[in-house]
């Protein structure tokens, strides 16, 4: 049975940093690219960032270049996003999800998504 469970949403202040963590079971990790998706309240689904099955490349939404970083951990199939310089818009219910497309940021192409894990940033 796929899973991927997300963990580490929290109430931050502006400024702040968050890791969220994604831990996968029931398919070959190596073999999709995994991504990180939010939604806001109010708003789509938004794709922020992926990393790719194999070579790790990645990419970033412009919403959150240059402050979050996605890596991923193949001894415990986990897949992680650093967030740093935390913004009230970045609020949003984080979920994870895998692709069999390399490289996507779109919600479109993402499978076996996550219950999601909440993200508030406020002061």
């Amino acid at each position: 049975q796929v899973q991927l469970v997300e963990s580490g949403g929290d109430l931050v202040q502006p400024g702040g940093s968050l890791r969220l963590s994604c831990r996968t079971s029931g398919f070959s990790f190596d073999d999709y690219t995994v991504g990180w998706l939010r939604q806001a309240p109010g708003k789509g689904r938004e794709g922020i960032s992926y990393i790719s099955r194999r070579h790790d490349d990645s990419d970033y939404a412009d919403s959150v270049k240059g402050r979050f970083t996605i890596y991923r951990d193949s001894a415990t199939r986990t897949v992680y996003l650093q967030m740093n310089s935390l913004k009230p818009e970045d609020t949003a219910i984080y979920y994870c999800a895998k692709t069999h497309y390399y490289s996507s940021l779109n919600p479109g192409d993402y499978k076996s998504w996550g219950q999601g894990t909440q993200v508030t940033v406020s002061s």
